[in-house]
This record gives C-alpha cells, structure tokens and sequence, in this order.
C-alpha cells in the first residue's frame, strides 16, 4: 500500500444519514426546552434613529426579554464586531469604523439587527416584535461605488474605505507605453446572495458559569474567541460546537451580530436560547458576494506575448466592514491576477466603498473567482482583437513547464504545473474539433451556438497548520478529531479513508469528530479549499506519532530491537518475530497493560507552502435569438489537483462548483431600488440554477503532483467556481459575437440577452443606412 493512499471513488458514508432525514443540524440540536429569539430588523437603508421604543413589545405575552444597543451597553457589551482590514497605497490604515452588535444611532441598510425579542414560543416572539416601535429620519441611499454621497460613517467621510495597490506601477506603464498593442475592457461582476440550503441559525446555554454555543459554521475557534471577547469572557469559560451544517460557501465562516445576541439572552436569563433565521434574514442579512466592476487592460508585443497587465477595480463592501470584506478584491484578487501566464509587469488598483446594502464577504473562491473572470474575460478579447485563436494565445502565453518553481509578479510563488498538458487533454475532452458540426447543426434549428474557455488557478487559502487526534476506544472503535469543518463537502468519508489507508484500520470503524472547542485544542475551520489539504498533514503526523509511540511498547512485546520493527501501513512486523499486530491489537494490548498513553495521540502539522489547483473548464451555450433563453448545453473541466484521496468527491466538488459559477453568469443577482430595499429578497425574485439548468458535466484530471505538501495533494473545493464564470460568460460571447454583440454583463437572462441582440441589430441597420 502506497503511502498517500489508494485513491478510490468511494460514496459518501455521511450520505445515508443526511437522504433518510437523520441529519441533525441546528435546528435539531437545539434544546426543545429553549426559549425562541426573533431580530427585529431596520425598515430602511439609511436613517438616524430618533426613537426605539420596545416597551409593548416586553409586556407582551410570553416575553422574557427584548435586547436593544443601548441594553447591551448598560451591560458592558460595548465591543463592535471585528473586521480585518488592509493598508491604503499611500501606507495610511483603510478606515475602520464601529460595527455594532445592534443598530446605534443609525440604520445603515434594509434588515440591519435593531432588536431581538426572546419570548417562550416563536410565535410569542415574532408578535412581540411587531410592536416595536421605530422613528427615525430618511438619509438619501448611497448605492454607487463612486466617492461621495451621504456618509455612512465619520471614518470615511466620502464613503471611501481603501485604496489599495499591489505591483510595480511605473513597470507596468512602461510596458504599456513599448506595447504593440492594448486591449482595454470593463468587467461587471454582479452581487450576489449565497442562498444556503440551511439558513443561519444558533443556540446558546449557560451553566455553571460556562457558555455554550452552538451554529451553523464552518469551524468553532473564531466564532469562541469573539464570543470571548465580546461578552468579556475567559477563552475557557466558552464553549462552541457545530452540528451538521447545510452548505457554507464562506458565508457562514464569520460571527454575526444575532450569535452575541443570542448568547448574551442566554446568560442573563440562564435559559438556553436559539434562533433560526428564516429564508428573508438569509436574503437581508447574510454576507453577499461579488459586487465589483474592474477596468482592464492587457498590453502585448508584436509576438502576442503580455508585457503588461493592469486591473482597476472598485468594489462594494456594503455597509460596514465585513470580516475578511477588505481583503476580497485586494489580497485574496491579487493571489492569482494574472493567473497562468507568464508577466511581471502588473499593477492591481482596487478601492472600496461603503454602500447601504448588505456587507460582502467571502463567497465559493474568495477573491480569486472575481480574478480569474476578469483575466479570462480579457484572454478572449484579446484574441478577437489581436486576430488569434483563443486556445493559441494562451499557449503562447503560459508559463513553461521548465519555469516552475514560478515566483508571480504579486509574491505568489507556484509550485509546479503543466499547462499545456492539461489544457489539450481538454481540447480531446471536450470534442472541440466537433465544435463546428455541433454549431452548424445548432444553427439549423434557429439557434446560435457559443463555445468558451476559461483556463483558471487558485491558491489555496486559510491557515496552513492544522490539528488531528486519534483515541482507541474500548469497543474496537477509533475516532479521529479534526479542525476542519464539514459543510457538505463529505469530509466523515474522506478523513476516515485517509486514516485507514495510512494504518489499516478498517475504515468502518473509524469515527470522525469535528466542530467541538473542547474536543480539540485548535483548528482553522473550512474555508480557501484548504480543509483535505491541511487536515491529512495533521492526520499524517499525528499517524507518525502514533507508530513512533508503539514502536518501543510493541518491539518489548514482541521481544525485538525497536530498530527491526517496522510498520507496513497495516501490521507491525520484525524479523524474529511471528507477531503481526495490527493498530487495533496494539491498542487492546496496551489497554489489557493499562498503557492509556498509547490509547491517545494528537499532532499539529504545517503545509510549507500552498498549493495551486488549475484546470481548463470548456463551455458551451446554445442560445434562441427570438427569446434570448440561454441553455448551457455542454460542459467540460479537465483540472490538475494532484493526488486524489476520493475522484468521487472531487468530482462532485467540482460539479456544485460549475453550478454556482454559471448561475451567477446565467441568472443570479441582486437587486436593490434608490432607496436601497432589496428587490431579489425572495426566490419569486433571485433566480438560481436548478438540475434542468444544467447539463451532465464532463471531468477529468491530468495529475501534476503538488510539491508543496508530502500528500502532492491540491485544493479542490472551490474550483470549479473559479473556472465557470469566465468559460460561461465567454461562451455567450462567442455565439452572440456572430450577431455583432461585442459586450454583455452577467447575468445573462433572457431579456438582457435579447436586448442586446436588438441593440446590435439596430447599430447594423444604422450602418447599412
């Protein structure tokens, strides 16, 4: 048995429990004992609040409690949420302003927390909340992504969060000054709601002067420490679990206001306390994504090599600062701004905005999805213009295989990769030397027919260490604690397999524990594609300890030198010896000698470096020009992601991907009125992709082992969002393009497809006249 593992597509175990209803989330976890919190939210997009009178709502019936800003400062919560933030080009700290747990002062966007009413039932509480009473004064809505307007805050007083630069701004000019040719674009990539199949929701308990806290998440060390600071609480004195969780995507990553809330009711009252957001707090309140517009420009030489790239972007951060909100279109975009080709000379400018709509944050990709799109947009541009094959100018422009390691011109340094491999299995993939006959017979029945590419990396994010703990228990069984958090992504299978193919412990026997504080010491959550990666580090050297713990115990038992015991990833063996111990039987012999210290074993572990899955995704639209439907009509991603522990899962990872990142392209935005109300609040309003929006998705992987980790493993888990929204969109373009359409922004529905095919019209009947 090879040392990484077997590589086999194996189904999910955790499925059986999830398809026959006995998934326990949230909602299910919660105490049924525990009194219901319901959050009264602002009305409105911008005003200053006159009055807030909650009196009605606290003699209502069934009422316990009902919290405002002001009841949590008289308590000493006064702490605002926290938010990373970045450093503006002229080496001044981008703003920072206050956020508060509850609205203070003023409203500052549609369905901002202004109260939570707890009473004994929900529907004690959600009456309750209907007689709150709010007065305030309209502000006019600042939406645009322009300094000026109203302000939102006193810290940035023309609405202007940051503005950041990354590069070599004087190289970059240079090399567009010595250019043979320019390509320019401006790119809208919309906002969007991440729409998870489980909204928010937590409880809280106190007991014997510990707090309790359980959510929806993606990993509990984050959320337990900023409820520690918070509520002003010793780290120990906290508690936090997570339960199954029903998609994440990034969203659910960070604390939000109602979880402080929550636990605060709850030590107060000494009642456990949950609330479950229903599908409108989700729309209201829930981070957004996207939300950028970037000016682009690609410089070449007369060989149609880059010399120089440079992307203006602006972007929404929403009302306040979100937790990683700054370093979405900043950091996280400039990891891979210029993808897989070879340039140096590049420049990223970004500045933020605040705005009277929700707060952005992280979405499937964090960053490198919006980078990717607008570099991939561009690739294809740059072709039409430059008169070369799209697929060609990539060749031209990659980095050769004999280049790697590569130090990108952001500081990114890749590992390896092989690009051109990858990219023509995808032309064998994906049948686009049939691509004409499938054109020619689309146009046939009426229809125009589009293919596009996107040729996409990643950088895997999150923190590179990570934790693993394996117990032998009494009854045969093994468990193994990780720092990760399962949002899905099918991790009970994964963990399990890796661990029995590094010791042979029979994979049904081994148990996965994850999201317990006080289970496992640390962990980094699930996020940036980083969970497989770092977690089967941990669980390799956390296997190490384990055989290096036994190795004497077993070698006196088996009356060998521990130098001739060796361990074949299954059995113990020596020479001399006619004991083969496995794993299992060591343990129970050292629990017959009372040796509990062999019955434990925990390790942390650190990635050297990070990985960078890449891949081709190949789209195809078919589209009808009297209707402007749009059908995504054939679909294929060949992806390097190195070594394999499931192709099964990776598989699926992908294709939830590709839905995400074409229904963003095909359908998805949101949409608010001048006066920031939010007109996508439902799914009557917020179109998303279903199973008949989609056709079978090909995938394929042409290996390049990652040197970045002893596994040769790369992220896989938010990839195929990275590659989806460019080969989409592109593939729209290109069958378009035949009826003289040369711009169109996401998303591509119907009726704007259809204007554009008029508006095109209209330009050629004024050119034949």
């Amino acid at each position: 048995m090879e040392k990484f593992g077997k590589s086999q597509p194996i189904k999910r175990v955790e499925d059986v429990r999830f398809l026959t209803g006995h998934g326990a989330y949230i909602d299910d976890a919660a105490p049924q004992d525990a009194l219901r919190a319901v959050v009264f939210r602002s009305p409105v997009a911008h005003a200053v609040i006159t009055s807030l009178d909650v009196s009605a709502a606290r003699d209502s019936d069934g009422v316990h409690m009902v919290l405002t800003a002001d009841d949590l400062a008289q308590a000493g919560i006064t702490k605002g949420l926290t938010a990373v933030t970045v450093q503006n080009r002229d080496g001044s700290p981008a703003a920072a302003p206050y956020r508060p747990v509850l609205a203070q002062g003023k409203l500052r966007f549609a369905g901002e927390p202004v109260a939570v009413v707890v009473a004994e039932t929900l529907d004690q509480a959600r009456d309750a909340a209907e007689l709150i009473e709010l007065d305030y004064d309209d502000l006019p809505a600042k939406l645009d992504m322009y300094p000026g307007g109203e302000a939102l805050h006193e810290e940035a007083p023309d609405n202007r969060a940051f503005d950041w630069g990354l590069g070599d701004e004087a190289a970059c000019s240079a090399a567009f000054d010595r250019a043979a040719k320019v390509v320019r674009m401006e790119i809208v990539d919309s906002r969007i709601i991440v729409n998870s199949m489980e909204p928010r929701g937590c409880f809280a308990d106190w007991r014997d002067q510990r707090l309790h806290f359980a959510f929806g998440g993606q990993g509990v060390w984050a959320v337990k420490g900023a409820l520690a600071n918070t509520l002003s609480l010793d780290a120990d004195q906290v508690h936090v679990t997570t339960p199954d969780v029903g998609g994440g995507f990034g969203m659910k990553a960070p604390a939000y206001p109602e979880y402080f809330a929550v636990a605060h009711a709850a030590m107060v009252l000494n009642r456990p306390v949950r609330w479950m957001g229903e599908r409108s707090d989700a729309m209201l309140s829930d981070h957004h994504g996207r939300d950028l517009v970037s000016d682009a420009a690609l410089a070449f030489d007369e060989n149609n090599r880059i010399i120089g790239y440079r992307v203006d972007t602006r972007c929404n951060l929403g009302a306040y600062n979100s937790n990683f909100g700054q370093l979405m279109q900043t950091n996280l975009f400039a990891r891979v701004l210029a993808g897989t080709y070879d340039v140096q000379a590049t420049y990223l400018h970004s500045e933020g905005f605040y705005t009277n709509t929700t707060q952005v944050d992280a979405y499937r990709g964090a960053g490198r999805p919006e980078a990717i799109y607008v570099l991939e947009r561009m690739m294809d541009q740059a072709a039409r213009e430059l008169g070369v094959d799209p697929w060609d100018l990539r060749r031209i422009n990659f980095i050769p295989k004999n280049a790697f390691p590569y130090k990108a011109a952001t500081g990114e340094t890749y590992d390896v990769g092989d690009f051109n491999r990858v990219l023509g299995a995808a032309e064998t993939f994906a049948d686009r030397a049939g691509f004409q006959r499938r054109r020619a017979e689309s146009e046939a029945r009426g229809k125009l027919r589009g293919i596009g590419l996107s040729y996409y990396i990643e950088s895997i994010l999150g923190d590179p260490s990570e934790g693993a703990k394996v117990e032998f228990n009494a009854d045969g069984t093994v468990t193994i604690y990780v720092g990760t958090q399962s949002n899905g992504q099918g991790h009970e299978t994964v963990y399990a397999k890796f661990l029995s193919d590094q010791t042979g412990i029979p994979q049904d026997r081994i148990f996965v524990v994850q999201g317990d504080s006080d289970l496992i010491a640390q962990g980094g959550g699930t996020g940036g594609s980083r969970s497989v990666t770092t977690q089967a580090n941990a669980t390799l050297a956390t296997v190490d300890k384990m055989i290096a713990a036994f190795t004497p115990y077993l070698a006196d038992k088996m009356g060998v030198s521990e130098d001739d015991l060796r361990f074949d990833d299954e059995t113990f063996r020596a020479p001399g010896s006619n004991l083969t111990p496995t794993l299992l039987e060591a343990a129970e012999m050292a629990r017959v000698d009372g040796r509990q210290d062999l019955l434990m074993h925990e390790a942390r572990a650190t990635l050297p470096a990070r990985s960078y899955p890449n891949g081709a995704h190949v789209a195809e639209v078919e589209i009808d020009p009297d209707t402007g439907d749009v059908e995504l009509a054939k679909y294929t991603v060949v992806d390097d992601f190195g070594n394999l522990i499931n192709p099964l899962l990776a598989e699926g990872q992908v294709h939830g991907g590709v839905a995400q990142g074409a229904g963003q392209v095909l359908m998805e935005r949101v949409v608010y009125d001048d006066d920031g109300q939010l007109l996508s609040g439902s799914f009557m309003d917020y179109a998303m992709p279903r199973a008949a929006d989609l056709p079978m998705i090909g995938f394929t992987t042409e290996a390049v082992p990652s040197t970045s980790n002893p596994m040769g493993m790369k992220g896989c888990g938010e990839a195929g969002t990275v590659g989806a929204m460019a080969s989409t969109m592109n593939a729209v373009l290109d069958a378009l393009w035949q009826r003289g359409v040369r711009r169109i922004d996401m998303p591509a529905t119907p009726v704007n497809v259809w204007e554009a095919l008029r508006h095109a019209a209209g330009k050629a009947d004024e050119t034949a006249n």
